[in-house]
């Protein structure tokens, strides 16, 4: 800028530089420069007068130029700047409409891409990712330009976002999410996803979040040698995964192949909802042939009917839609209360129990009467199938339900019962959920099959469970209330519960009513011949006992707290929940990984 030149509003005038920054002067309106009293380079000092503009047009007082406003330019730039335009062009290889032949590959398999599952399990536009820049670290053996091209967000997409905000609100609708890529290197483990999958899990620790990971991939990767490393077992991340337990909702989603360590972070998680064409298993097939122990193809290795029969898969799901649903549905649970809800059709609880007490009947047909239409979510139903347990809702409140099941062994609890049954009571007192639970037990399963299974360890860890319960905790005896089973199933004893009620049907006892007639009465049965005449004999004994152990004299002598209408079950819970003060605080919880 010289003497005699003419500048326009907003025309630079002159650039001072400060602690090495630049800082412009512009003019606030048209004139022409008349005079500079400093050359370039010279040092000025505070208040200056640096240069005189004339203006070619008067203005009145009062109307001066805001000369802070006119310190910015005010034309909007043609285009993109380019330091901008870098970072776009950068960003754009990290999406899936820019990896056509990899969307491809995926999609004629029939499943989703990673980005594709967070977008449907995330609210709309509420995702924002951590370390989309990252790439693989294998700098040493391949070009920048590759790695960018075909190794984006290093395999893995990590971030925060919102799921179910209409519900619950942006507070406690806030969760991490985080998702191997199984179309960048088989959604290994690498060394950059590992730090960025630290980084998310720090910061769900720190702010209370839920995690929710979809955990498809083949486990550690060894191509990365950008760090000098041998084995690279120093990784904390598997230690950090698993301190998540007890203090956040951990949920564990896999359609495809998950093997070694993205198995292993997986059965870290509360719930594992899989797909039908999911394998599962603690080595692939490279590594089962290298400890040799024969060829497999990956469809051999933890199949999902394998998988869910042993109880490992807790959601079995036909495919990633379904899969992204229930994980929705499931981590509502744990979001809060929801005030739009319907009642069920309660006057159908009071046809639920057969007339005849040695009819079989279906348990769940009582837990889907009580709880809020549309509401169950069953877990776990394809093992330890003698005990149903579902996450529902009562007036909109999550409660947690566990119920015997007289199809299987006559709801008689084997191992795997009690197994199932505890780890559902750890996860409900975790999270603070009320338990419900709906009795109908002939007592824990016996015999020397049983016992070759560790039986008296199995179900002796119901107890353990309910003995460190910080949630109120309700009984419901349908019909059979026998022996220990049945303490199990009411907290430890009928008293434990916060009330232990009946239904009509039931009936009581130390043990099942026809073997206490037979282990009491062998005497007596024993002096008369087999035939009609024992027979009656035992079927009086038998009815005895069983006027001895209904309900209602169960109720008259305080062993029960009452005997109600099963069409009244769903208020009787409703105001008991409504009891409930605030829970203890749930230092060192823990959830059992099986």
């Amino acid at each position: 800028m010289q003497p005699g030149d003419s500048v326009q509003a907003g025309d630079l005038l002159v650039i001072l530089e400060a602690m090495k920054m630049e800082h412009e002067l512009r003019a606030p309106l048209a004139g022409r420069v008349s005079e500079l009293f400093f050359a370039n380079g010279e040092l000025v000092a505070e208040a200056d007068l640096l240069l005189n503009v004339e203006l070619l047009t008067q203005v009145r007082r009062g109307l001066e130029p805001d000369l802070a406003y006119m310190s910015a330019p005010q034309d909007k730039p043609a285009a993109v700047r380019p330091d901008l335009q870098r970072v776009l062009d950068r960003q754009a290889y990290t999406f899936d409409a820019n990896r056509p032949e990899a969307m491809t590959k995926r999609h004629a398999l029939g499943q989703r891409s990673a980005r594709e599952n967070i977008a449907d399990l995330c609210d709309a536009d509420s995702f924002i990712e951590y370390g989309a820049f990252a790439v693989a670290a294998q700098s040493r053996r391949r070009s920048e330009e590759d790695l960018i091209q075909n190794t984006p967000a290093d395999g893995m997409v990590t971030g925060i976002g919102s799921i179910n905000q209409t519900l619950f609100g942006p507070e406690h609708s806030r969760a991490v999410v985080m998702a191997y890529d199984a179309t960048v290197l088989a959604g290994t483990q690498g060394l950059r996803n590992h730090q960025k999958t630290d980084r998310m899990l720090g910061l769900a620790l720190q702010q209370k979040l839920p995690v929710l990971l979809f955990a498809e991939g083949g486990g550690g990767r060894p191509g990365d040698v950008d760090m000098p490393i041998v084995a690279g077992l120093h990784v904390g991340t598997f230690a950090s995964f698993a301190r998540l337990n007890g203090q956040v909702p951990v949920v564990g989603i896999v359609a495809g192949r998950c093997f070694a360590g993205n198995a292993a972070l997986l059965g870290c998680c509360d719930v594992i909802i899989a797909t039908d064409n999911s394998n599962i298993g603690m080595g692939g097939p490279a590594m089962v042939e290298g400890g040799g122990l024969g060829v497999f193809k990956p469809e051999q290795i933890g199949p999902s009917e394998v998988q869910h029969g042993n109880g490992v898969i807790d959601l079995l799901v036909a495919d990633e839609t379904q899969a992204v649903a229930a994980a929705r549905h499931y981590l509502s649970f744990f979001q809060g209360r929801v005030s739009d809800w319907q009642a069920p059709d309660v006057q159908a609880l009071r046809d639920v129990v057969p007339e005849n007490r040695l009819r079989v009947y279906d348990t769940r047909a009582a837990i889907t009467g009580m709880a809020d239409e549309g509401s169950v979510l069953f877990l776990r139903s394809g093992f330890g199938l003698g005990l149903h347990t579902a996450l529902a809702r009562m007036e909109g409140r999550p409660v947690g339900i566990l119920a015997n099941n007289p199809l299987h062994l006559g709801g008689a609890i084997d191992a795997n019962a009690a197994d199932k049954a505890a780890r559902f009571m750890q996860l409900c007192n975790a999270h603070g959920l009320p338990l419900i639970s709906l009795v109908d037990t002939p007592g824990f399963m016996v015999g020397p099959d049983m016992e070759a299974q560790a039986q008296v360890r199995h179900v002796s860890r119901m107890f353990i469970a309910c003995a460190h319960l910080r949630v109120p905790y309700f009984s419901v005896v349908l019909r059979k209330g026998y022996g220990l089973g049945a303490m199990a199933m009411t907290a430890g004893g009928f008293h434990s519960p916060l009330m232990t009620v009946a239904w009509p049907s039931g009936e009581f006892g130390a043990m099942g009513l026809e073997g206490a007639v037979r282990l009491g009465y062998r005497k007596e049965l024993q002096a008369l011949p087999e035939g009609p005449q024992r027979e009656a004999l035992f079927e009086q004994l038998l009815a005895k006992q069983y006027d001895n152990g209904s309900a209602i004299h169960m109720a008259a002598t305080l062993e029960i707290d009452a005997v109600i209408d099963p069409a009244q079950t769903r208020t009787w819970l409703v105001r008991g929940l409504q009891m409930q003060g605030e829970l203890p605080q749930a230092s060192g919880l823990a959830i059992d990984a099986w």
